[in-house]
């Protein structure tokens, strides 16, 4: 089973690049998290923001590998507490199914990605920058392999 996390944005700070890469890197190869990095389109002052988030989401559309389960990352989707993503990721790892966690651009995703997503996932209530967010979603996949695995690195209650 892999992970894909795909992601709007390219150029990312070093930090990111490095955290990000760390985290997946910690994950075992029957669990790899494989980060894709989706062009982001060009913004202008009088860009047409509608257009620009429509065509960054047929780009993604277009990443999800055949028989992937797609869950969007959205602002209104479920949120799991850490030991709920474990177990979310233990039924992932149980169906041997590919994964394809959609991050969107600065506007979010797209109407088509929602509507494509199997279910939305919600980080939290607030709104993170999108480097940010590739560091959060490959640290927390990580502990939850760790707590699915009872790998030491978890150590919450």
């Amino acid at each position: 089973m892999r992970i894909h996390l795909l992601a709007v944005g390219t150029k990312m700070p070093t930090w990111v690049t490095t955290a990000s890469q760390d985290y997946a890197g910690r994950m075992p190869a029957h669990c790899q998290l494989i980060i894709k990095e989706i062009p982001q389109e060009k913004r202008s002052k009088h860009a047409d923001l509608q257009r620009i988030c429509r065509s960054e989401g047929e780009k993604l559309l277009a990443a999800i590998p055949a028989g992937a389960k797609v869950i969007a990352l959205d602002v209104r989707g479920k949120s799991w507490s850490t030991e709920q993503l474990s177990g979310e990721l233990e039924s992932w790892m149980q169906s041997g199914q590919d994964i394809a966690l959609l991050v969107g651009g600065p506007e979010g995703l797209s109407t088509a990605c929602l509507q494509r997503a199997d279910m939305k996932w919600s980080l939290s209530a607030l709104t993170f920058p999108h480097p940010l967010v590739r560091i959060i979603v490959t640290e927390q996949l990580f502990r939850a392999w760790s707590i699915v695995s009872n790998h030491p690195y978890h150590r919450g209650d």
